[in-house]
């Protein structure tokens, strides 16, 4: 007894040391997408970015990021998840020097690009190694909820840490600011880590390609849209070669021997309603919080400090939701049930949000109702995630964790550019008229809404409780179990 309690406490340790690496890579790879925001303009001024090119700086750090997770997800299966996360982790620190050392555009955009691959490895990896070492054991539902809360709080972190640095050093830190927690993974991974299983085949670089040409066109014309015209020559051109590109994709996925993604794989029970349900998560979250933060700038007048510190109530909420709640509701009422009513609270709270008035304040127009969608998200996030990677068989965990990061991922892309259209069309782009600007945002939220609702109602039409089986009792107990 003397010898086994010590070495059961180490291991122990080791399991919550790695929960905290893998949910660093979660918070890091969200934050990612957001910290960046705030330092825009100071990046416009340094390094001369037309106008209408810098959402660019966001957008190609999206689309090789979801493009690629795939990929990703792949490469994890084959070469052994901590592998591939480590690797994930060091070009992304390439990446981050190289987009804070930057001196012009395509610099910019080069190291951008290579952060995006990065955290394309780093994010399936990371919910592969989650399954290595909390599946099937008591602690999964705490694990799985801790992970889930890293990603809204990487998101507000982001635009909290983004006016900070912005404002009292440089842009370029925003960058700079991965590069010593990459150090520190790096270091700490190989010893906490499992070094997974690893497989027999071959990479569908076609398929990873024309994935990420597919999406990349797509999101290029629904951002260009607005300014270029939906009918024009470039905006058809842009989207109807994304839609071919990543029809071409699924055909290869169709007719290849070992595709980067096994058609077959949505025979799984509830795996394709799974990943619906969080690729219109992504689409509703991401309008909210981007057009959220806008009206507390532009609109209340709010700093980049005061605007990131007014978004932290909302952070709190999600994680105290995911990490305490939410699993107790799924184990009584059930992960399907509690996907779809998250969903519809999201809803909820986001019309609630589009009643913004451009004499409004915080405490009135943005605290109540954005607590709501908080809780929404809470709600649906955790069960959707469990069971998008659940439904899988283990051999296929990346696959699955790359396919449900893409669904989030190209949610959200396609999303904000649909809703920032939306905005635009309602006047969010008469820059100086308050009201204006206010009716544009109130727009988008409204829209956010309702892409919310259609995935409420497509969850319960869709989400059906597996046949019983031993694979479903063990896919039910990973997500109840507490």
């Amino acid at each position: 007894m003397t010898t086994t309690a010590p070495a059961a406490s180490s291991t122990s340790s080791r399991r919550w040391l790695a929960l905290a690496l893998i949910a660093a890579a979660q918070f890091m790879v969200i934050m990612d997408t957001s910290i960046i925001g705030v330092a825009l303009p100071k990046m416009q001024a340094d390094l001369g970015f037309d106008p209408q090119d810098l959402s660019w700086v966001f957008n190609t750090y999206v689309i090789l990021f979801g493009g690629l997770l795939l990929l990703g997800g792949r490469l994890s299966d084959l070469f052994g998840a901590r592998r591939i996360f480590t690797t994930g982790w060091a070009i992304l620190g390439v990446g981050s020097l190289v987009a804070g050392l930057a001196d012009g555009v395509a610099v910019e955009l080069t190291g951008r690009a290579i952060q995006g691959a990065g955290s394309a490895l780093i994010a399936p990896a990371a919910l592969t190694l989650l399954f290595q070492v909390f599946g099937g054991s008591n602690e999964f539902p705490k694990a799985l909820a801790l992970y889930g809360a890293a990603a809204p709080a990487g998101g507000t972190a982001g635009v909290f840490l983004g006016g900070v640095l912005t404002e009292y050093a440089s842009w370029p830190w925003v960058f700079f600011i991965n590069i010593p927690v990459a150090a520190v993974v790096l270091l700490l991974t190989r010893s906490v880590m499992p070094a997974g299983k690893t497989g027999r085949g071959s990479l569908d670089l076609a398929g990873a390609t024309t994935a990420t040409l597919g999406l990349g066109a797509v999101v290029f014309a629904i951002v260009r849209a607005p300014e270029a015209g939906w009918t024009s020559a470039s905006t058809l051109l842009a989207g109807l070669g994304g839609l071919a590109l990543l029809g071409v994709f699924v055909a290869l996925q169709a007719t290849l021997r070992q595709p980067l993604m096994r058609l077959g794989i949505f025979r799984a029970p509830n795996l394709a309603a799974a990943n619906v349900a969080q690729l219109l998560l992504g689409a509703a979250w991401i309008p909210m919080f981007f057009f959220v933060n806008l009206y507390l700038q532009q609109i209340l007048g709010l700093g980049a400090f005061a605007s990131g510190a007014a978004l932290l109530p909302l952070t709190v909420t999600i994680m105290i939701g995911m990490v305490a709640v939410a699993p107790r509701l799924i184990a009584r009422f059930g992960p399907n049930a509690m996907t779809v009513s998250g969903l519809a609270t999201l809803a909820a709270g986001l019309v609630w949000l589009s009643f913004i008035d451009a004499d409004g304040s915080f405490v009135v127009d943005v605290l109540p109702a954005s607590l709501v969608t908080a809780a929404g998200m809470a709600m649906a996030f955790i069960p959707s995630l469990g069971t998008a990677l659940s439904s899988a068989a283990p051999e296929e965990g990346g696959l699955a964790a790359g396919i449900v990061n893409t669904s989030y991922q190209i949610g959200s892309a396609l999303g904000l550019a649909a809703m920032t259209a939306v905005a635009a069309a309602f006047g969010a782009d008469e820059a100086g008229n308050l009201a204006e600007l206010t009716n544009g945002f109130s727009a988008a939220l409204l829209g956010a809404a309702g892409i919310a609702a259609v995935g409420a109602v497509l969850a319960a039409v869709l989400l059906q409780k597996p046949a019983a089986s031993p694979a479903a009792d063990r896919t039910d107990s990973k997500l109840v179990d507490a």
